[in-house]
């Protein structure tokens, strides 16, 4: 008996030793995970800074993973509203090359990349594409240039190379690289161009009027020959759906007799379909992209897809003939 009781102690130390040791063990390795450093940076690469979404996709084309890319300002965000943070200034300042729209389209961005002590190239890349842009806007009392240029693919074709030509400046080994990089997208886009000719003119000519509540499809409107009509802007938000202020701008859309408008959120949904019914159309349940690419995985993440999706939305909502565009699709 007393052999027995003897041998259970001694099993009973062994066991509780072998948990302490691998409490030990396992504490240890829970310690090093939640301490190991997290380096999200490319070692070796040149650091690009990129504002908007759209200039983000078209450097990436070009760049392909030969340079550490930072794209400042997420594809759910106004340009325009959008207010820099901390590490935007600091990825400003240690950037090797700064791509920026310009024509006012960052204002917030803008003054930091001009505070800024740090000696890198800072590019204004639609400024620098097209330097007498023909379209302006509205803002306030006071006519500003249009900064969104892009919506016309042949502005986005010089546009893309103004990136490469100073993505050379920053890489040159990779000169090679960046030329072919461009040239096939640059022969996407004018592909792109054809195919939305011919989409466009799919549209009954006496429908082809685009009328929505927004200034930054002019570029597109222009390009493909649209009658452009931004009546909506005019609207007071809280205006009663009711009220006789409207029956100008209900008329006006009667006289174009185009199937669809193309409203954003930004309206007051109550005064878009009161407006709707009594003219006699449909809002286009379908969004057009004017100030960013798309999400992630969405149908508009890069810029030919963005380019795609507004077209479809058009052509469906005025009455054309859609008929599906396959890009080579770039690599993200």
């Amino acid at each position: 008996m007393r052999k027995l009781l003897i041998s259970v102690l001694t099993l009973s130390i062994l066991l509780s030793a072998c948990s302490n040791q691998n409490n030990a063990q396992n504490s240890t390795t829970l310690t090093i995970r939640t301490t190991a450093p997290q380096n999200t940076q490319k070692p070796n690469l040149p650091q690009v800074v990129v504002t908007t979404s759209v200039l983000c996709d078209l450097t990436k084309q070009v760049a392909g993973n030969t340079v550490d890319i930072n794209c400042l300002i997420p594809s759910d965000t106004n340009p325009r509203s959008y207010q820099p943070q901390l590490k935007d200034r600091q990825a400003i300042d240690r950037a090797k090359l700064v791509l920026y729209n310009g024509y006012n389209l960052e204002p917030g961005i803008f003054n930091t990349i001009k505070v800024s002590k740090n000696p890198a190239p800072k590019i204004a890349v639609a400024q620098v594409a097209v330097p007498k842009p023909r379209l302006s806007i509205q803002q306030g009392d006071k006519k500003q240039i249009n900064p969104y240029l892009w919506h016309n693919p042949k502005n986005t074709t010089a546009m893309v190379d103004v990136i490469s030509n100073n993505l050379k400046k920053v890489a040159p080994q990779n000169a090679k690289l960046y030329t072919a990089n461009s040239n096939k997208l640059k022969n996407q886009i004018v592909a792109l161009d054809k195919w939305i000719k011919s989409r466009i003119a799919s549209i009954p000519s006496y429908q082809r009027t685009l009328i929505t509540n927004n200034v930054q499809m002019g570029y597109y409107t222009t390009a493909y020959g649209l009658t452009y009509q931004t009546a909506f802007l005019t609207i007071n938000p809280n205006v009663n759906p009711n009220s006789p202020q409207l029956k100008p701008l209900i008329t006006n859309i009667r006289k174009t007799r185009v199937p669809s408008i193309f409203i954003t959120n930004a309206a007051n949904p109550q005064v878009v379909q009161s407006v709707a019914k009594q003219a006699n159309v449909r809002v286009s349940e379908r969004s057009l992209f004017t100030n960013n690419l798309g999400a992630k995985g969405s149908e508009s993440d890069t810029y030919q897809k963005m380019m795609i999706a507004n077209t479809r939305t058009i052509v469906e909502g005025l009455g054309g003939t859609y008929l599906i565009f396959r890009p080579i699709n770039p690599k993200s």
